[in-house]
């Protein structure tokens, strides 16, 4: 028999290494922030270890270093190869990552986002955005992210969002700042 903090436990680690794997899968994500830990808030937690299912509701707040996940519910589960998978749900849930580089974020939204560890896929549904810092920004009813190829694929069907077409702005890249080089010499 397991005792009831144990149980507390495996399922918090259970519900951690999902959402970890949404984070470090994402080719979207800050290398650094996958040895950060993870910490996630919420009105209450429910897990069924025999199913290897938890569940988080009420005002769920997800942080993994830069990373910043914010849901009405999230629910993580391992299947039988050992693979996690997600959803958030919200109106919308969202989500915040800083990208490696020169400090830029990546802002996201839908009404639902589900994490597919073994296919290395995000999906958001129901009114889906993406935006870069940059000012970069795409929408539609569903955005489909596989990390393994860095391919995304957006589709508007007219239902969720009320708009028939897909969005996107991409703006143009600013020329790199010419280097001055430093005065030499100086008037005596």
């Amino acid at each position: 028999m397991c005792h009831p903090g144990s149980r507390a436990h495996a399922a918090a680690t259970l519900g951690l290494a999902a959402m970890w794997a949404l984070a470090a899968g994402s080719a979207l994500a800050e290398r650094a922030d996958r040895d950060k830990p993870i910490n996630i808030e919420s009105d209450s937690m429910i897990s069924d270890e025999s199913k290897k299912v938890s569940t988080f509701e009420g005002k769920v707040v997800l942080t993994q270093g830069s990373l910043i996940i914010r849901a009405d519910r999230i629910v993580v589960w391992q299947d039988g190869d050992g693979f996690y998978h997600g959803v958030a749900s919200g109106k919308p849930a969202t989500f915040r990552h800083k990208r490696d580089g020169p400090g830029e974020y990546i802002d996201g939204e839908a009404f639902k986002i589900e994490y597919d560890n073994k296919l290395e896929r995000v999906e958001f549904l129901n009114s889906a955005r993406l935006r870069r810092d940059s000012g970069d920004d795409i929408r539609g009813d569903f955005i489909s992210y596989d990390a393994s190829t860095e391919r995304f694929t957006v589709k508007s069907t007219g239902e969720a969002s009320g708009a028939e077409r897909v969005r996107a702005t991409i703006m143009p890249k600013k020329p790199a700042e010419p280097q001055t080089p430093p005065a030499s010499g100086t008037n005596r």
